[in-house]
């Protein structure tokens, strides 16, 4: 792995390239803390020569105006490179995330296909032109152009499928993208500029730009690019939004969440229905967005909910990502499990329970947390209302479904919920309160890539997914005719 994945290239404009600077990045796994890989550092003029490609590719070449079926099929070519290399990319998450291998074909894989899929048929009906009667009765031909050149930042937590969200509408709406990927986990993104290549995206359509804090600001703020999509932290997604806005420049931000899993009074608390509740909380241990980590229940079913609840925490199997049987690897980095503990600690010492974990899960190496579970839970305890990214849940009582929904929105956050119930269209109803952008009913899943997906609130701004997720990447165009 290690010799394989010791990458010294960096992918500009359609070709390998030597980078400007000499900077290296090491990625360690997060279960052996071993050496697994690294990549080179972009430079600022790496960062320059990046753009150039992106703007000459946008403005210069035929890729904004193909006909969208041209477009697609380039795409469709792209997606079935990604497909082939199914199994690397198996190994790489494995290895640079700590992701379960056994739960990357139906999680990671089969989700940016599908992500690609959707994009495929949405294209197809999407309204590229409309024309419409104005005033005086002239001709309004209203067009839907791309928005230029996209700067595309990824977190490390779901790496590809992230990538997918924003390469396929960018890509099959005619702009061109420079990717941005975590510096926790740049191993996938060279094995997708691969995919690029083999896929025969035209020259600077894709560039791939593994970088530091300085050079991704700088690509921010590049006087180059029109488009900025972010997803990560509400901390520097809110960074981000104020450098472009300083120069008028577009963004998507999808950012941080603290959603709320809500069972209704009515709920019967079957094996299946608690182990979807806990893998909303703890699935990628914890490393989720959309992480449903705050479980509302009825008061009167509270002491039930709670041993049930820690039952199945206390049945999850944590291990080496790498066997067959794990449910639950590590934590992305050290950081990130000191961070994690910090948040037990501090939940402790405000009066918040602790029903189950709480240490390292018994090993001295790996960046291990074990899976969590706090009851007593009051709603001002930082547990409750900050994001913790990490396999921690929070369990917290209500009364009445009045207050079930206040405490749901009772959050600086939007971004997704679940409600459960054992009337289906109660639960439709109830989650129609949510102050948040998706809602799942008696699901831990909150995300289709038919429909759009980001947040109220600190959660963000703009959609992912279906065909708002296209509009995401496009500038109207009114043509009037007398």
């Amino acid at each position: 792995m290690q010799d394989q994945q010791d990458h010294r290239k960096l992918f500009i404009g359609g070709t390998w390239t030597s980078p400007e600077g000499a900077g290296r990045l090491d990625v360690f796994s997060p279960a052996t803390e071993e050496r697994v890989g690294s990549v080179p550092l972009a430079s600022a003029a790496d960062a320059d020569r990046a753009v150039a490609a992106a703007r000459h590719a946008f403005d210069d070449t035929p890729w904004p105006r193909l006909d969208v079926k041209e477009r697609l099929a380039a795409v469709g070519r792209f997606s079935a490179a990604v497909s082939a290399r199914a199994e690397e990319f198996v190994d790489v998450l494995t290895a640079e995330v700590g992701l379960p291998r056994a739960s990357l074909p139906a999680g990671q894989i089969a989700k940016t296909q599908a992500v690609f899929d959707a994009y495929a048929d949405i294209a197809e009906d999407y309204p590229w032109a409309l024309t419409r009667p104005g005033s005086r009765g002239r001709t309004l031909r209203v067009h839907r152009r791309p928005v230029g050149v996209v700067v595309a930042i990824v977190p490390w937590n779901a790496p590809l499928f992230i990538s997918a969200l924003k390469l396929a509408p960018a890509l099959i709406a005619g702009n061109t993208v420079v990717l941005k990927p975590s510096e926790e986990a740049p191993l996938h993104a060279q094995l997708l500029a691969a995919c690029a290549e083999e896929a025969g995206l035209p020259d600077g359509v894709l560039s791939v730009l593994p970088a530091g804090a300085a050079v991704s600001e700088r690509l921010v703020r590049h006087s180059g690019v029109d488009k900025v999509s972010f997803t990560g932290s509400t901390a520097v997604g809110r960074r981000i939004g104020a450098m472009c806005a300083q120069d008028l420049r577009r963004c998507t931000l999808e950012l941080g969440g603290k959603s709320a899993a809500l069972i209704l009074d009515d709920l019967e608390l079957t094996d299946g229905v608690v182990k979807s509740l806990v893998m909303g909380a703890m699935a990628n241990s914890g490393q989720i967005c959309a992480a449903q980590a705050r479980v509302l229940v009825p008061r009167a079913r509270y002491g039930e909910t709670v041993e049930a609840l820690s039952a199945a925490v206390g049945a999850l199997r944590v291990g080496d990502p790498e066997e067959a049987g794990t449910q639950i690897g590590p934590v992305v980095s050290e950081r990130q499990r000191t961070r994690v503990e910090g948040h037990v600690t501090r939940a402790r010492e405000q009066g918040a329970r602790l029903v189950r974990g709480g240490s390292r899960a018994g090993r001295d190496r790996g960046w291990y947390v074990e899976p969590t579970l706090f009851a007593e839970v009051t709603p001002e305890m930082a547990i409750a209302r900050e994001e913790v990214f990490g396999p921690v849940a929070a369990v917290l009582a209500y009364d009445d479904e009045e207050q079930a929904v206040a405490l749901a929105n009772d959050s600086a956050y939007g971004l997704a919920g679940a409600v459960w119930s054992a009337d289906p269209e109660r639960a439709e109803r109830v989650a129609g309160r949510f102050r948040s952008g998706s809602v799942a009913v008696n699901s831990a899943s909150p995300l289709d890539p038919f429909g759009p997906f980001g947040g109220f609130k600190q959660s963000g701004l703009g959609r992912e997914g279906g065909p708002e997720g296209l509009d995401a990447y496009i500038e109207y165009q009114t043509i009037v005719r007398d």
